[in-house]
């Protein structure tokens, strides 16, 4: 099965070898059609510190690194 890939801007880079990445999409109301926009925050490894905050990155689900982390940087845009 091929692994998820999520495109998202990197909200926080507080913490040491972890990015916490905010990936936006788009949603439709069932009844009413409304297309509204909907945000999730995901914990990314980044082992090398490479991204910092507000860049464009691309993140790919991995196996759980810790409680929280099952997503790990790929790369810039």
């Amino acid at each position: 099965m091929p692994k998820r890939q999520l495109k998202g801007t990197v909200v926080s880079k507080k913490q040491d070898k972890t990015a916490i990445v905010q990936v936006e999409r788009i949603k439709e109301h069932p009844k009413y059609r409304r297309r509204f926009k909907v945000h999730k925050n995901y914990k990314a490894h980044d082992e090398n510190n490479e991204c910092k905050e507000g860049d464009a990155v691309v993140i790919e689900e991995t196996k759980p690194i810790s409680k929280d982390k099952t997503f790990k940087f790929i790369r810039k845009i």
